[in-house]
């Protein structure tokens, strides 16, 4: 059986295509319906904008100081020569001639003797030759002597001095006196020197010092020399 009627005269064979383009147009319309903005005349009204009064600047006129050029220098003194007249007679000094010849008697000399002159030196008390011997230490080797010494010494600023001082002058806990003197070459006790917290210390550790007794000298290659000696007093002030 034959259709009578013509498929391209069919209006419904593209509807899905026309549905598409029609639902795209709308969603279209509808987005910048929703993003349109509309501003009042007021607000974007930005008056007339004028470039020339920008562009004009005041410059100001700087005004360049000019120093005055310096002073020309003096003009130099004019030299003065003075003429003395030469009325002093210099004497001429003669050179003698100091070379010899085979008349020239030969004038002997005598010996001249040099003295050698003692010089102050200080050695130290740990490495002297022979240490200055304390009264009572006389026996025993050179360190034996030395170990002695050093607890007569103690032995005697501990029986001399006079720890109550400190409490006295106010002071309280470990107190310690740095103390510093010279056996000479006659084994005298010189140059007392003391470091103390407190001047009245200082002043009791050189009077015990100087009441330590005369010790037989130190000596060095076999001469006497001065041994320069250091003691640390340290004691706890009661409360």
């Amino acid at each position: 059986m034959e259709l009578k009627k013509n498929p391209k005269a069919n209006v419904g064979r593209n509807s899905s295509l026309y549905f598409a383009v029609g639902l795209a147009l709308m969603l279209f319309l509808t987005n910048y319906a929703i993003n349109y903005k509309t501003y009042d005349k007021e607000d974007i009204d930005i008056g007339m904008v004028s470039m020339d009064e920008e562009l004009e600047e005041d410059i100001p006129l700087t005004e360049q100081i000019q120093t005055p050029p310096p002073p020309p220098p003096p003009p130099a003194a004019p030299e003065v020569i003075e003429i003395v007249e030469d009325e002093v007679e210099v004497e001429e000094t003669v050179i003698e001639s100091t070379e010899v010849d085979q008349e020239t008697e030969i004038v002997e000399v005598e010996e001249v003797v040099v003295e050698e002159v003692e010089e102050d030196a200080d050695v130290p008390f740990s490495v002297i030759e022979n240490v200055p011997v304390f009264p009572g230490c006389e026996k025993g080797s050179n360190n034996e002597k030395r170990d002695c010494m050093s607890k007569k010494i103690s032995q005697f600023v501990n029986k001399k001095f006079n720890t109550e001082l400190a409490s006295e002058l106010g002071l309280s806990g470990r107190q310690r006196i740095n103390v510093i003197f010279k056996i000479d070459k006659t084994g005298s006790i010189t140059g007392v020197r003391a470091r103390a917290p407190h001047p009245g210390l200082e002043k009791e550790a050189a009077r015990v010092i100087n009441l330590l007794p005369k010790m037989k000298p130190g000596k060095q290659r076999g001469k006497p020399v001065n041994v320069p000696y250091s003691l640390p007093i340290i004691f706890q002030v009661q409360d």
